[in-house]
C-alpha cells in the first residue's frame, strides 16, 4: 500500500499559464492535473498551450522522479478537446493547422519528458484524452474508465505523432479498428488489448497509482532515464540514429554515485538510497 509518510508530505503548486492545467509536486511525485470538471475535463486551446510549460516545470523540479497525469474529479480523465470552441479555433484548414500544432506540442511534451509518466484514468478518456494517455509511459485505470477516439464521427484529422502513440500502444490493426469504428471500449477490453497495464476498482485506483509511482521513484533515476530513452528509440525505429546518445546515457549510469550505492546496498542487504547522480 502507499507510504503514509508520503501522503503527509506538503503539496507544492507550480505556476501554469491556465488555471485549468495544474502542476503539483508531492514528495517525488509530480502531478499534471486537467481541471475542467464542468466540461468533463475537456481541453480548450488555451489548456493545450499550457501543458508543455506545466510538464517542463515538473521535469525540471529537483524533487520529481515520476509524473502522474490525471483528470480532476471522478467523472473523466479527459473527455476530449473542447468541441464548443471548434467553430472558432478550427473554423478552416489554416486555423485547424494552428490548433493541431498546439495539440501536437502538448502530446510531445508528455511523450518526450525524460522522467517516467503514468496516466491515472477514471471515467471518460476520449479523443484528446486518449492522446494524452497514450503519450504517457504507463496507463492504469479504474473499472469505470471508457476509451474511444471519435474523430471519424466529427470529421477531424488526428495528429500523426499521436497516431504513432496509439499504434505503439495497441498495434496497427487495433488502432485502425478504433479509428474506423469510433466506438467506445470499457476498461476490461482496454486491458486485454494492451492499452493498459492494470485495472483497479474505483476505490483502489488512487492508492494503486501512488504505490506504482513510489515504486518507480525509489529506483535509480539515471537507470530509468536510460531505459526509457532506449525503449522509446526501439519503438520509434531510431535506435541506430540515437545509438551514441543512448550509450552516453548508459555510461552515465556506470559513472554515477548511484551505481556505487546500488552495489553497496545490495551487499549490505538494505534498500538503496538513490539521488540521480
Amino acid at each position: 500500500m502507499s507510504d503514509p509518510a508520503a501522503a503527509a508530505l506538503p503539496v507544492t503548486v507550480l505556476p501554469t499559464s491556465d488555471p485549468r492545467i495544474r502542476a503539483e509536486v508531492e514528495g517525488p511525485i509530480g502531478r499534471l492535473i486537467v481541471a475542467n470538471p464542468a466540461r468533463r475535463n475537456a481541453v480548450s486551446l488555451d489548456m493545450w498551450k499550457a501543458i508543455p510549460q506545466a510538464i517542463a516545470a515538473l521535469e525540471t523540479h529537483p524533487d520529481v522522479r515520476v509524473v502522474v497525469v490525471r483528470g480532476d474529479g471522478d467523472l473523466a480523465f479527459v473527455s476530449g478537446a473542447d468541441i464548443s470552441e471548434f467553430a472558432t479555433v478550427r473554423r478552416d484548414a489554416a486555423s485547424a493547422r494552428a490548433y493541431e500544432a498546439s495539440n501536437a506540442e502538448a502530446f510531445a511534451a508528455v511523450r518526450h519528458v525524460a522522467k517516467p509518466t503514468i496516466a491515472m484514468i477514471r471515467g471518460f478518456c476520449l479523443g484528446g484524452g486518449m492522446g494524452l494517455a497514450v503519450a504517457c509511459d504507463l496507463r492504469i485505470a479504474a473499472t469505470d474508465a471508457v476509451f474511444g477516439i471519435p474523430a471519424a464521427r466529427l470529421g477531424v484529422g488526428y495528429p500523426p505523432d499521436c497516431m504513432a502513440d496509439v499504434v505503439a500502444a495497441v498495434g496497427p490493426q487495433r488502432a485502425k479498428e478504433m479509428f474506423f469504428t469510433a466506438r467506445r471500449m470499457a476498461a476490461a477490453e482496454a486491458l486485454e488489448i494492451g492499452l493498459l497495464t492494470a485495472v483497479h476498482s474505483v476505490e483502489a485506483l488512487e492508492n494503486e497509482t501512488i504505490d506504482l509511482a513510489l515504486a518507480i521513484a525509489h529506483n535509480a533515476p539515471l537507470t530509468i532515464r536510460a531505459a526509457k530513452a532506449a525503449i522509446d528509440a526501439v519503438t520509434a525505429g531510431t535506435l541506430a540514429h540515437d545509438r551514441d546518445r543512448l550509450i552516453a546515457l548508459t555510461d552515465a549510469c556506470f559513472a554515477s554515485a548511484d551505481f556505487a550505492e546500488g552495489r553497496t546496498a545490495f551487499l549490505e542487504k538494505r534498500e538503496a538510497r538513490f539521488h540521480g547522480a
